[in-house]
């Protein structure tokens, strides 16, 4: 639980600068948010008594001063103007120093192919309006990486993402509106991974409110095994930023050094494809099935009829009748790519694609489930 992340909104009377001349009074509501700050984020000594004078060299000046290079200010060691608007502004709650800034042990997926399943949903959007912004948000990672994600309607995905309020089941309570905004954990088994949003918020799809695309790209950066960065145009940027730009929004290189550092970048877009000199099997849709090299990625019985498939496609063993072969996605709705192994049982066919098996509804005429492949062997 130790690797949380947490949006969180620092609210501190306003005021122009903090006293450096004397020693601080303990009542002063500013040096003591301070020191909660620099022991939350900054790996502050927790017994560290709260005194602070102008030539202090001791560890709460030196803290402010390693606070202010992390996060781009001029390093005075002082708690000026400047240092207290931006301890102000909304952030995350994982340490940007000490031992939680690099994830111990640099956690990362093991697979490139994930799954992510929207648990519950806020009232202040649509379901549509959310389930665009979390794909917008996935998509943010999927297009600088090789990793792709498939959702999940039920049972346990890799990234399980909900709404909740105040006391919530992770000890992490939420704390109502406009203070912690999110919280999401590294890569891991169990509730590794997973996301959750305070519904205590405002939701939004645009800037008048949290708007709910920017904090689920920075949560799923964190989901993904990313840290904090100090360049602050980047994403991972601890501080929310409320005037981010959506219509121009990009990750920063700092981002994307830091993704394709865990997992390398996206594999490179397949060349025009070039007009084979004979014909080969499945070639402009017509299968040769004497061809000699011809091979097959599985084959199956569904319901008396045996289908072989190959690539994208699917073809009837007897009568090689006109229309095949044919798209799987057509002949079967929402299975998509190569398929491994067919499946039939309890009145659905199960296409097993790669660790991702999809559950097929003949009657229907749709996929009900995706899910893990291993879950016939009773794995969570």
């Amino acid at each position: 639980m130790e690797h949380l992340a947490v949006f969180m909104l620092l609210c501190l009377p306003v005021c122009s600068a903090y006293p450096l001349n004397g020693a601080v009074k303990e009542e002063n509501p500013n040096m003591d948010f301070a020191q909660k700050y620099l022991k939350n984020y900054y790996n502050l000594a927790k017994d560290v008594n709260q005194v602070y004078r102008r030539k202090d060299n001791g560890p709460v000046v030196k803290k402010i001063q390693e606070m202010q290079k992390f996060l781009g200010l001029e390093v005075t060691g002082k708690l000026d103007s400047n240092t207290l608007e931006v301890i102000r502004k909304p952030r995350c709650g994982v340490p940007d120093v000490g031992q939680f800034s690099t994830f111990p042990g640099m956690p990362k997926w093991r697979k490139n192919h994930l799954t992510y399943r929207i648990v519950n949903y806020t009232q202040d959007l649509p379901r549509a309006a959310v389930d665009s912004a979390i794909k917008k948000a996935l998509k943010v990672w999927e297009g600088v990486t090789p990793l792709t994600f498939t959702r999940m309607l039920e049972g346990e995905a890799d990234i399980m993402i909900s709404f909740a309020v105040r006391e919530h089941g992770d000890f992490y309570p939420f704390d109502g509106p406009g203070n912690r905004l999110a919280h999401a954990y590294p890569p891991g088994p169990e509730f590794y991974g997973d996301v959750h949003f305070d519904d205590d918020e405002k939701w939004t799809e645009d800037a008048s409110g949290t708007n709910l695309f920017l904090v689920a790209a920075h949560e799923l950066g964190h989901s993904l095994g990313l840290f904090h960065s100090t360049d602050t145009k980047a994403l991972m940027y601890p501080l929310y930023n409320s005037f981010t730009d959506l219509t121009r929004f990009r990750l920063s290189q700092d981002d994307v050094d830091g993704i394709q550092f865990l997992y390398g970048p996206p594999p490179p877009s397949p060349a025009e494809p070039e007009v084979p000199a004979e014909s080969s099997p499945l070639e402009s849709g017509t299968l040769v099935k004497c061809d000699p090299a011809l091979s097959f990625d599985a084959v199956s019985t569904l319901r008396g009829e045996i289908l072989f498939f190959k690539n994208r496609f699917d073809e009837k063993s007897q009568s090689m009748e006109k229309g095949f072969p044919r798209f799987i996605a057509d002949d079967f709705p929402g299975v998509d790519g190569k398929v491994d192994a067919v499946l039939q049982a309890f009145g659905f066919f199960y296409f097993f694609s790669g660790s991702t098996q999809f559950e097929f509804d003949p009657n229907a005429r749709k996929v009900t489930h995706v899910l893990k492949s291993n879950s016939w062997l009773m794995c969570k």
